[in-house]
């Protein structure tokens, strides 16, 4: 098991709940980005720099990550990707996408990106709530629970 990073656009102190982790359950986590990224030191906690373009860190989740893994992203085809893949998917905000919820998801991703491409003011996301943070905190909880009973 490991806990892979869209790290790009994942916010700093979703980053910092994730060291905690990673060092509390000795659970190998990996930072994707295509800018050097501060660490701290540890031996479960690793970054991987790519070059940089359109999804190339998202490929590059997409190809290391396996089945039971876990992906922290709030991009939606990269969640679809991964779920695919046996793995399981956790954005910031303390959503888990599931097979169940992911092309509603993506059906609403799709929707947005066209209203945009035709001009409509759509905004973006609310800034990350104390509540989003508990939320991913409860979440990566359960995953990892999970993890140790060998029931993810």
């Amino acid at each position: 098991m490991a806990i892979w990073v869209d790290a790009d656009a994942c916010p700093k102190v979703i980053k910092e709940i994730l060291y905690r982790a990673a060092d509390r359950t000795r659970i190998p986590l990996t930072l994707v980005a295509n800018q050097s990224l501060r660490v701290p030191p540890s031996p479960f906690i690793r970054t991987l720099r790519v070059a940089a373009g359109f999804d190339v860190a998202d490929n590059e989740i997409v190809r290391q990550c396996g089945p039971g893994d876990l992906v922290i992203t709030a991009d939606i085809p990269l969640a679809a990707e991964v779920l695919a893949k046996g793995a399981a998917a956790l954005n910031p905000r303390g959503e888990r996408y599931s097979d169940a919820t992911i092309r509603e998801r993506l059906t609403m991703r799709d929707f947005m990106d066209t209203l945009r491409a035709s001009g409509v003011q759509t905004g973006g996301p609310d800034t990350l709530s104390q509540r989003d943070r508990q939320q991913f905190a409860a979440e990566l909880d359960k995953w990892l629970l999970a993890v140790q009973r060998g029931t993810n």
